[in-house]
């Protein structure tokens, strides 16, 4: 044995945030002394050949640096340039091989890492030159080396990289938007549940929404006892002044014999499944590439339509990383998916274990199962827990964490198969299950004699479930009002799951049709403001008119269903009349005026993005942009300068708002007489302004029933699925005397 085989090198190896135990097990289970472990990180002793069985065979490790110096006190770049230069690079560096340096961390004083680097890199370039030796080639891409440096609180660690590159990339994976999971977290996951041991004895693995793969993949890799590094062509440290090529060579003869014969003995089979087509192709391009296609079986399902494979018997283990909800407007297609998992498990999986990787582990209680442990992770910058959860199937009412039993029978002839079996709907969900009936009941006549398509089905009618639900035609808009302080968050979530799995159930609508939203107090235009940019959006009607609204990307649709009623009355008023929408907003009441025979109209607003909106509501009815002009300015200032004279005005402030487009903020409590006038002096003399607002506790100044006609009309301008909100807008005809 050489004296560089066996000289002891210290090394740190460095993983995901909460993988660091799981490490040093793994590291101590390869035979290397473990030393101690730190955040994101396990330092070991050992000598070259395990250095190299580390990078070859560690599931878990990000990057295994080989540490040459250790320094505290650093804090300027003048102290790191000199701490490099310490180290004798010549050992470990060959003549004429190019190096990148990876630095992390920052000091009072080095706060960017492109410049932590550059001194590291000054530092070895003296010291090469000091030594009698060519400075060596930088190359940022792809060095023969990389030197990884650290420096937190003053202490500096200096070393070689010896992968030259994150151990987590395994190189199956060309697609990362396909696969959410780092591999390393993957076998991490597998690792918790106890998968190793499962596949020792045979245990059979599904994943219910494999996406591209990964933990299938990883399971396959671990079942075959195949190394994760088996496929890299290049490793850092075989540029290393001191690497042994014949070492390394053993290891991966080592390796391949492994895998060659674990390959034939695997007695476990894999299955995955997912809904997206996509999907599933490159889960099977990554198994190719990954070498192991003929271990995992791959096939396109819903969760709903989850059935235990063919020829599979006794337990086994489900493993998944489903989505967790992260942003809001996903949740009423996730809720669902939980649910259906722990229906198909307690139909087909009694006795295996589920182990669930989530986001949110609320989500979790809506598979009706209860985990008996739970372990955390992070995923990227989420707080993420692996929830493990026996499939247990016991007669019991469900709750929100408690174990459930499966419902059995069919639901007809469908396809000759039973239909998914559902756990009964906790005593609130099925509360707001039963008033969402009422409420289709009691609107069911009105809808059917108005031939409305959109309209509010529920509103906050019990203060349990603070939500609106408004219907538009073939999909569904839910806003949460904000509840109290004295209402506990996670029971107000699950709540929401509760309502979100019971809306398109009782609506008989796809999840995907429902479209939630958080509504909290809005300040000026902010409900206007932009929360997505999928750009979706489809036609509805109205009366006569045609709309479009997009229930994602605003936390309002572009139609204001409360205001059906005042549109409806300003398309009776204005057969003739010259019209003047005022806060036009997306132009529907300017559509509903010219389908009622106005002559002509002018829109004002400020916001392109709704300008732009209503000129696309006038192209979808036809309207003539030469005699229905809008116009982009502040209303005020608009109405200060304007000459032309209307007959028909429609003017809707907002509440408050102080867009930076404005030259001032607008309170329509405190300004709306100003407004008044200011619109009343461009009404002809027996014309009518419709004055409009959403300020609850709203009252008309005194001085505007004083100089003009006013007829207060709110109570005539809501239809029945508005009954219950009278306070909800306030309405005025206002004429001259």
């Amino acid at each position: 044995m050489t004296d560089v085989q066996s000289q002891s090198l210290t090394l740190y190896v460095t993983c995901p945030k909460g993988l660091e135990g799981l490490l040093a097990d793994e590291l101590a289970g390869f035979g290397a002394e473990v030393t101690g472990t730190t955040v994101a990180g396990v330092h070991v002793q050992a000598d070259v050949a395990m250095a190299y069985r580390i990078c070859l065979w560690s599931r878990l490790a990000n990057r295994v640096v080989l540490c040459l110096l250790r320094e505290q006190d650093i804090e300027r770049p003048e102290s790191l340039v000199q701490a490099a230069r310490r180290v004798d690079w010549r050992a470990h560096l060959r003549t004429g091989s190019s190096l990148a340096v990876d630095f992390h961390g920052q000091s009072e004083h080095i706060r960017h890492t492109r410049f932590g680097a550059q001194s590291v890199k000054d530092g070895i370039v003296d010291s090469m030159r000091a030594a009698g030796h060519e400075r060596p080639v930088i190359e940022l891409k792809n060095p023969d080396t990389r030197i990884y440096a650290h420096l937190h609180r003053g202490r500096l660690l200096l070393g070689l990289d010896l992968v030259g590159g994150s151990l987590h990339q395994r190189g199956y994976r060309r697609d990362a938007g396909h696969a959410p999971l780092k591999e390393n977290l993957a076998a991490a996951l597998l690792m918790r549940a106890d998968w190793p041991a499962r596949a020792r004895r045979g245990e059979p693995l599904l994943d219910p929404m494999c996406g591209a793969g990964t933990l299938l993949i990883e399971a396959a890799l671990m079942a075959a006892d195949i190394a994760p590094q088996l496929a890299r062509h290049y490793f850092a440290f075989e540029a290393w002044a001191e690497h042994d090529p014949g070492v390394w060579q053993e290891l991966k003869r080592e390796a391949d014999a492994r895998a060659s014969v674990g390959r034939r003995r695997v007695k476990s089979k894999l299955f995955g499944r997912d809904q997206s087509p996509p999907a599933i192709a490159a889960a099977k391009a990554n198994a190719m590439r990954a070498g192991i296609p003929s271990l995992i079986e791959l096939q396109g399902a819903e969760v709903a339509q989850l059935t235990r494979p063919e020829g599979v018997d006794g337990p086994g283990l489900v493993i998944t990383n489903p989505p967790y909800g992260e942003r809001l407007g996903e949740l009423p297609e996730v809720v669902p998916i939980y649910t259906a998992l722990g229906e198909r498990l307690r139909a087909e999986f009694e006795g295996w274990q589920l182990a669930l990787f989530t986001g949110n582990p609320d989500l979790g209680h809506r598979t009706g199962l209860r985990a008996t442990k739970q372990y955390a992770f992070k995923n990227g910058p989420l707080d993420c827990k692996l929830l493990m959860i026996p499939v247990v199937v016991e007669s019991a009412s469900r709750g929100a964490s408690v174990q459930v039993s499966a419902k059995s029978g069919s639901a007809g002839e469908q396809d000759a198969q039973e239909a998914p079996s559902r756990a009964p709907r906790n005593e609130g969900a099925q509360m707001f299950a039963n008033r969402l009936e009422k409420n289709r009941k009691r609107l069911k006549k009105w809808l059917k004699k108005s031939g409305e398509s959109c309209y509010r089905l529920y509103d906050a009618d019990m203060p349990e479930y603070a939500l609106a639900v408004d219907v538009y035609g073939e999909h569904v808009h839910v806003q949460e009002y904000a509840p109290p302080r004295s209402v506990d968050p996670r029971q107000a979530q699950r709540r929401l799951f509760d309502a979100l799995e019971v809306i398109p159930q009782v609506l008989g609508m796809r999840a995907e049709n429902v479209h939630y939203k958080q509504r909290t107090r809005q300040s000026g235009k902010a409900q206007y403001t932009k929360q997505g940019a999928s750009g979706e959006r489809f036609e509805v009607s109205e009366g006569p008119a045609r709309l479009w609204v997009n229930l994602r990307d605003y936390l309002d649709t572009g139609l204001f269903l409360d205001h059906r009623p005042v549109r409806r009355m300003l398309r009776d008023m204005a057969d003739g009349k010259r019209f003047l929408n005022l806060f036009c907003y997306t132009g529907t009441a300017t559509v509903q005026a010219a389908l009622g025979g106005a002559s002509d109209s002018v829109s004002v607003d400020l916001s392109n993005t709704y300008l732009a909106w209503a000129r696309d509501n006038f192209a979808l009815n036809r309207l003539d942009p030469s005699r229905h002009r809008v116009i982009r300015d502040d209303c005020l200032r608009w109405l200060e300068t304007a000459g032309s004279e209307f007959d028909l005005i429609f003017l809707d402030p907002p509440t408050f708002s102080n867009s930076k487009k404005m030259d001032d903020v607008l309170d329509v409590q405190r300004d709306h007489a100003r407004l008044i006038e200011l619109a009343m002096a461009r009404l002809s003399a027996d014309g009518t302004l419709v004055f409009s607002n959403n300020q609850r506790r709203f009252t008309l100044d005194t001085s505007i029933g004083e100089r003009f006609a006013v007829e207060d009309i709110s109570a005539r301008t809501f239809d029945p699925d508005f009954a219950r909100r009278p306070d909800l807008h306030h309405c005025f005809l206002i004429r001259h005397h």
